[in-house]
């Protein structure tokens, strides 16, 4: 076989063990240059004279070697293998036709395997209960409000905090406190204050957390002169009481002390927050 350097031109003359040393590529000996040999390789020279040899034209696909020479032969699998001889028969008995014969398939003497059964499946089930579990216990956190204002889920929710130790916050909804009645006047006992004193009913059909009341003193014009918010510590003294709430249908009694505005004070607002 022949192959042409392309920087200088040389041609020589190689083997199939040359060309396998480096897959293909070789060295000039006239100019130093690396090249392929593949592309101008050739196995009789052209006729003279020629001063390139030609390059064969690349492929997209590699072509395929149908003239197989030497191919290795697979292991040919036994479909039947011989029975085991009895020693106390005589051949001429096991070649009757009513006796069955004396080879059999192989997949017969094979046993089956089955696939085994899925060891870690009480796993998997008890990780999904516990990920429902969390995904429950974060819907009811979030949606903790309206729950546990709701007549419907409420107990189930106290009943369930009752075995976890815990205590459910209390329902809020201030458009159901009805302000019954009002009054204003001078302090009996202390000088330039007044006395403010208020009747309020829980028409909720649950209990309330005592309400922050705010008291706005406006004159004539309903321009505000004063205002004071007061916290259920401040005018409920007993804890015990506060912690009870108004319970449904309850009505209590408020007093507040104000320091006096003045004169101009002729008008006043209760609002609950």
């Amino acid at each position: 076989m022949y192959a042409q350097c392309p920087e200088c031109l040389t041609i020589y003359e190689l083997d199939a063990a040359t060309l396998a040393q480096a897959h293909g590529t070789v060295g000039c000996g006239q100019c130093g240059a690396t090249f392929n040999a593949l592309p101008t390789l050739t196995e009789h020279l052209p006729d003279e004279p020629f001063e390139n040899l030609a390059v064969h034209p690349s492929s997209p696909a590699p072509p395929i070697l149908m003239m197989a020479v030497v191919r290795e032969q697979p292991p040919q699998q036994v479909l039947f293998k011989p029975a085991p001889a009895d020693s106390g028969v005589e051949a001429a008995e096991t070649d009757t036709v009513d006796e069955p014969p004396t080879s059999f398939p192989s997949f017969v003497l094979r046993p089956r395997h089955r696939p085994a059964p899925y060891r870690h499946t009480w796993r998997w089930v008890t990780a999904c209960v516990l990920l429902a579990l969390c995904l429950g216990v974060q819907l009811v956190w979030a949606k903790r409000k309206p729950l546990t204002a709701n007549p419907a889920t409420r107990p189930w929710l106290t009943q369930a905090c009752r075995l976890f130790g815990c205590t459910l916050p209390p329902v809020r909804d201030l458009a159901q406190l009805q302000l019954l009645s009002r009054d204003v006047r001078p302090h009996p006992n202390v000088p330039n204050a007044l006395l403010i004193s208020a009747t309020v009913r829980n028409n909720a059909p649950f209990t309330q957390p005592y309400p922050i009341v705010s008291i706005t003193l406006s004159d004539l014009d309903e321009n505000r002169i004063a205002m004071r918010r007061f916290r259920p510590s401040e005018y409920i003294a007993d804890p015990k009481v506060r912690a009870a709430g108004l319970a449904p249908g309850a009505t209590a009694a408020l007093m507040f002390e104000v320091k006096d505005p003045g004169r101009n004070a002729v008008a006043f607002q209760f609002g609950f927050q």
